[in-house]
């Protein structure tokens, strides 16, 4: 089965409402390839390695989470954005990405995913507005000791956290926002809960969360993001009747 491009784009921003946001990067159709999708490949960053694998596939459109055009960056189409942009053009491939609204959806968000996976009760958003909030609260079944709650998140993910310690307390309440959102540290500490977890940390990060008496835990960057563009993909699947496949390229980060 196939649908037509714009149906394809249509449909995804009534669901992920990406003009509520202010970004750093456009959302939606980023280069525009052929009219018509029959298959979707979906990955978190428009890397080369991710559009040689969507070309292996025979993919119509790629969806990713980290696209182009960045704000501030070089908008010169030279080395590595000629040979990525030069490959979706040659083989008539969309590139479609979603960035903070991906990140805030309630049900398809990489935060949502992340939450639900880790079993945790969602009490609400890190920021005043929960409809574009890209941060959750939440509360865990049993208070669990750092270690533990790091340990898990390690067997859901298949890569080591980084933990730092706040304190010998329990863990009962805990924010998270997925990526580099290091620096929201401060509204879950300002949220009184017991443990942040992000994807990235920098080096201020560890001394805030011990003289403030929070625990942290940097999951990885790619490791927290896989989730969403994986929801989006599976839904678009189910709703359009395309056919979806997520390609994972591997990063430390």
């Amino acid at each position: 089965m196939s649908v037509m491009l714009n149906d394809l784009i249509e449909a995804t921003e009534k669901k992920l409402k990406p003009w509520l946001f202010k970004d750093y990067a456009p959302n939606g159709l980023q280069v525009e390839g052929r009219r018509e999708v029959r298959r979707v490949v979906s990955g978190v960053t428009a890397c080369e390695a991710l559009l040689d694998a969507a070309i292996a596939a025979d993919a119509d459109a790629i969806l990713v989470h980290h696209g182009y055009f960045w704000r501030g960056e070089n908008a010169c189409l030279t080395g590595m954005k000629r040979r990525r942009i030069g490959k979706l053009i040659q083989h008539d491939i969309s590139l479609i990405a979603y960035h903070l609204p991906l990140d805030a959806h309630p049900e398809l968000g990489n935060n949502a995913c992340l939450g639900k996976m880790l079993g945790f009760e969602t009490t609400g958003g890190m920021d005043a507005d929960e409809q574009t909030s890209i941060g959750l609260t939440g509360r865990l079944g049993t208070p669990q000791p750092l270690e533990i709650l790091g340990k898990q998140v390690e067997q859901l993910l298949g890569r080591t956290p980084l933990l730092v310690s706040g304190g010998n307390h329990p863990i009962k309440t805990v924010a998270w926002c997925t990526g580099g959102a290091q620096g929201y540290i401060e509204k879950a500490l300002d949220l009184g809960v017991d443990a942040y977890i992000s994807g990235e940390i920098s080096e201020q990060t560890t001394h805030f969360a011990r003289e403030n008496g929070i625990h942290y835990i940097a999951a990885g960057h790619h490791a927290t993001e896989r989730y969403g563009v994986q929801a989006l993909g599976e839904w678009l699947s189910e709703t359009l009747g395309i056919a979806h496949q997520f390609i994972d390229i591997d990063n430390p980060v």
